[in-house]
């Protein structure tokens, strides 16, 4: 049972940064692992967004307009970014819990579960959002951005980022085994393959379409595609309505569940 030796502070944002200090410190010698996980959207980019790019040809932007198999599955892969980068982030969580005891320090001094869950995904959405910047970076260069309202897509990533983030380790407070995080895997690809990522939605069976829009990827990427192509309407508001909604159930229950594995 772990006891606190000073009493409960209510320390709120800034001991959430202390915990998000913390990780970029002992990252910051660990670059390389960090930097790595940008490469594959990048290589997705260049295979299927360029070089099947050129068989499938342009496709029909909302506005009507033409544009490239590249352009369209760009955004697609940014938003996908931001979620790998956040969500496999989370798995470290499950080895300071559970084995490294590193929270159960923590929770000695003033800082509260809450802390701990909001500053664990400031960090998993600060790595989701160092992939986002690398890749909006190679978009720029590609000529890959149609709308000025791009320049809106690295904010929105790193929103995204956080909204995965908060469920990644909330599901992670879950697991009982490394075994478990196959489930996550299962979640996340078919959630990369079928949210409307590499074809537009209206090629998809009408059962097929529903189910995508269930989908929190689905959202994320019809957010990003929205900025970078410039066709924006109310539908981005609900986007970011039900991204919010997820990020608010992910950091109550991650939150909760860590209150209730460390301090009973």
């Amino acid at each position: 049972m772990t006891t606190r030796t000073v009493p409960r502070i209510p320390i709120g944002s800034a001991g959430s940064l202390r915990v998000l200090e913390r990780n970029l410190k002992v990252y910051r010698r660990l670059w390389s692992i960090i930097f790595s996980g940008f490469f594959e959207p990048v290589f997705y980019l260049f295979s299927i967004g360029v070089g099947l790019g050129v068989l499938i040809g342009d496709l029909e932007s909302p506005s009507g307009e033409p544009i490239s198999y590249a352009t369209f599955v760009a955004p697609a892969l940014l938003a996908s970014a931001a979620m790998n980068g956040a969500v496999f982030e989370s798995f470290n969580i499950f080895f300071k819990m559970k084995y490294a005891k590193l929270y159960d320090g923590m929770l000695a001094t003033p800082l509260t579960p809450r802390d701990l869950a909001i500053g664990e995904i400031l960090w998993s959405q600060t790595r989701g959002g160092l992939y986002s910047a690398a890749f909006v970076i190679v978009m720029l260069a590609m000529g890959l951005m149609a709308s000025p309202f791009g320049i809106l897509a690295l904010p929105a990533a790193v929103f995204v980022g956080f909204c995965f983030g908060a469920i990644g380790i909330a599901a992670v407070t879950f697991m009982r085994s490394w075994q478990d995080f196959d489930l996550i895997t299962l979640a996340v690809m078919p959630m990369f393959l079928f949210s409307a990522t590499f074809y537009p939605l209206s090629v998809y069976p009408g059962w097929l379409q529903t189910v995508a829009r269930f989908s929190p990827l689905y959202h994320a990427t019809d957010l990003l595609r929205g900025l970078t192509l410039g066709t924006i309407d109310w539908s981005i508001a609900g986007h970011i309505a039900v991204l919010a909604a997820m990020a608010a159930v992910g950091l109550t229950i991650a939150s909760r569940r860590l209150e209730k594995l460390l301090l009973s």
